[in-house]
């Protein structure tokens, strides 16, 4: 025992010395030994005896110095060598030269990676988020990004007295996020600890029927885009177009065209100077311009920086299930301008979303029978992704917990996930403090109602880790438990700050008066898309399926790297039948079912998204949602030959089902989208086979690409 002593430091690759760890070295022993033998206990075993043999050497080697990394790793060479694990050398050698071509990489980037992230998440970060000089070099590593986050966000404990210390708290999230266990919306990340200090996704900004409240409006979306925020608009309070406008005796243009208006100056504004912006916008089943909105996007290029969806009342999903005619209305005058068919307005939005993409539904009764605070007023319209139904003028802000994390062994870790809860709650309590707000508007509205949405990401990998079909009765019986769990935890721990901080200032007018139950927040839960932050977790993207298994990730102005869902590579080399040229084949298609050489426990267990079916999609949705007090954000992904039926079936049965929205994407449906299956364009042929590939920021979900929080 003496022996593992004597070696108490060693000297970094940056020059830094820092105390020797020896778990370091026996990891990466086992690594290899593993990737050779394909045994557990024989692996650890090596690793331990191995380890011993190279702390001897490293100590005997240097008794007056401190060994560099390097010299470690030599002697770790050497002394697998001498014990007679050649073949094991050969990986360990391998594995060494495959980090140090990352290493030169993400140098010649300008960047220090001292958390061992991967490159593509490296990549990410640099472009979105590590803080910069003016010279635009970059001044901060991954994990003092997170220092910077946790420190700003924990300034909001000041405000209160608690049994923890705002420097316990800082401590505490900056290890949810340094772990990878816990990661807020990019404004949070983006903007903590800067004097932007904007730290909120997701806001609502209303829009009058009048030019001065048409361009306020457009003045405030160009505010909260500079800062990072996304946007959602009604657009049903304007009068329709060739209606009557008082003060020239003219003609309104309708709503559509000022939409346009709206769209052009996103395409200008980049957030924070790092992304374009996002919209959302919604009109009314009943107002008179609905078939132009419901057309809107068919044109070349239309509404590009826009998601639009339809405003559904039961009364017309009523209408059309039952082949009745409905009354259309004007905004103006709340005076009938018609009657139409509520089958062929229904006919053109299933038509459009089958060629588009959109418009998606959003169900505003169900929206507004979920309404958390009746007595303020009612809801109109969502964030750009629909997870978010809000009042005029609010913002929430999001984080998601990272599921993959929370599994041990082949079981959920609800201990665990139930401390993550309640600080990722704590978390989000503690941004509204801190947070600056674009307009006093919001930040009057924000504080009254304090509304919050924790979600979780990496739901598919958690499903593979614990054996379950993500295309099964089992996976949705086991999303229902999973997302009432983290209901319930955090309605516990949004009282539990009730009873240290108070209620929000909206509590008299909110359902929850009514129940008696002290509320901090009038939200505490949302399914969101995740996007760039699952990458930066590691992990699937919200609650979507995995888009591929194996695939090609297109970064670095041109490069390509190749990435493969660690838990199905775990599993793979468990079971013996993971090799370079079945994950070639994989990539190929993107998915097993049809591969050889696959178990089919293995098949049945590991599905990606085109193996669900639209129904099975929706299922999972549902399923989250009757646990969700905000929205979840989920696409509904149909392949290529999907038809117009398919997209109409969906579309009901998202109503069905009580789901408060419904957004699909018919795979090749747009031109840009950033996910492509088995085949790319070259300059020589119009389309040859390849790989399953995506641009650097796609993580699952909406292939269009649309999706940026």
């Amino acid at each position: 025992m003496a022996d593992r002593t004597e070696l108490r430091q060693i000297k970094r690759r940056d020059g830094s010395v820092v105390d020797f760890d020896r778990r370091k070295i026996e990891r990466a022993i086992q690594k290899a030994a593993y990737a050779v033998l394909r045994e557990d206990l024989k692996s650890i075993r090596i690793g331990s005896s191995v380890t011993d043999a190279v702390i001897r050497k490293t100590a005997s080697a240097f008794k007056n110095r401190i060994p560099t990394v390097e010299d470690v790793q030599d002697i770790v060479e050497a002394a697998l060598m001498e014990e007679g694990y050649s073949h094991i050398a050969k990986a360990y050698i391998l594995y060494r030269e495959k980090r140090s071509e990352v290493r030169l990489v993400k140098s010649a980037l300008g960047l220090k990676d001292d958390l061992k992230l991967p490159l593509n998440t490296i990549e990410v970060l640099r472009r979105r988020y590590l803080l910069k000089n003016d010279e635009r070099n970059i001044i901060e590593t991954p994990s003092e990004l997170f220092r910077r986050v946790a420190s700003h966000i924990a300034q909001g404990e000041k405000n209160f007295k608690s049994s923890v210390t705002p420097e316990e708290v800082e401590e505490r999230y900056y290890h949810m996020m340094r772990s990878l266990e816990f990661i807020p919306n990019s404004p949070t990340l983006m903007n903590a600890g800067t004097l932007l200090g904007q730290l909120s996704a997701c806001f609502v900004i209303p829009v009058e029927d009048s030019i001065g409240g048409i361009f306020e409006a457009l003045r405030d979306m160009a505010r909260i885009h500079q800062t990072g925020g996304g946007t959602g608009f009604s657009f049903s309070r304007l009068r329709p177009q060739g209606d009557l406008v008082a003060s020239t005796k003219g003609e309104a243009s309708g709503p559509v065209s000022f939409m346009e208006i709206f769209d052009k100056a996103t395409g200008v504004i980049l957030q924070g100077g790092r992304r374009r912006g996002a919209n959302m916008g919604i009109l009314r089943c009943d107002h008179p311009d609905i078939l132009d909105f419901v057309e809107a996007k068919l044109g070349k290029d239309r509404l590009s920086n826009f998601n639009i969806s339809v405003g559904a009342t039961d009364k017309f999903m009523d209408a059309v299930i039952h082949g009745k005619s409905y009354d259309l209305i004007n905004p103006r005058n709340d005076k009938k301008t018609g009657s139409v068919k509520a089958r062929s307005v229904f006919d053109l939005i299933v038509n459009a979303a089958w060629h588009t993409g959109d418009p998606g539904l959003i169900f505003l009764d169900e929206i507004n029978r979920k309404n958390p605070t009746p007595g303020v007023g009612k809801i109109e319209a969502t964030n750009p992704c629909g997870e978010l139904p809000l009042l005029p003028y609010e913002s929430c802000n999001l984080a998601s917990i990272n599921l993959a994390k929370m599994v041990k062994g082949r079981e959920v870790d609800w201990e665990k996930l139930k401390e993550q809860i309640a600080w990722g709650i704590r978390f989000l309590d503690d941004v509204i403090e801190v947070n600056k707000f674009p307009l006093p508007q919001i930040r009057e509205i924000t504080f009254a109602n304090r509304k919050i949405g924790l979600g979780g990401m990496g739901f598919a990998d958690m499903l593979i880790q614990l054996g379950i079909p993500y295309n099964s009765p089992e996976a949705i019986l086991f999303a229902e438990r999973l997302m009432r769990f983290i209901r319930t935890e955090s309605l516990k721990a949004s009282q539990s700050l009730a009873a240290e901080r108070g209620v929000f200032p909206n509590y008299e007018k909110s359902i929850y008066a009514k129940k008696g139950l002290r509320m901090r927040n009038a939200t505490v839960n949302t399914i969101a898309p995740t996007g760039t932050i699952s990458i930066i977790a590691g992990c699937s993207s919200g609650i979507e399926p995995l888009f591929a298994l194996s695939f090609v990730r297109n970064v670095l102005s041109g490069t390509e790297l190749f990435e493969v869902n660690p838990y199905f590579e775990k599993m793979g080399k468990a079971k013996g039948f993971y090799s370079k040229e079945l994950i070639a084949e994989i990539t190929q298609s993107g998915s097993l079912q049809r591969i050889k050489g696959i178990p089919a426990d293995v098949k049945r267990t590991v599905v990606t998204a085109f193996d669900v079916t639209p129904r099975e999609h929706l299922l999972i949705q549902a399923a989250f949602q009757k646990f969700t007090d905000n929205s979840v954000s989920k696409t509904i992904n149909l392949p290529a030959d999907a038809t117009v039926d398919d997209v109409r079936k969906t579309y009901l049965l998202a109503y069905q089902l009580k789901c408060k929205g419904i957004t699909i994407y018919r795979y090749g449906s747009k031109k840009d989208q950033v996910l492509s299956f088995g085949y790319r364009k070259t300059e020589e042929h119009a389309e040859v086979s390849g790989p399953v590939s995506v641009d650097s920021e796609y993580s699952g979900g909406c292939a269009a690409g649309a999706c940026p929080f």
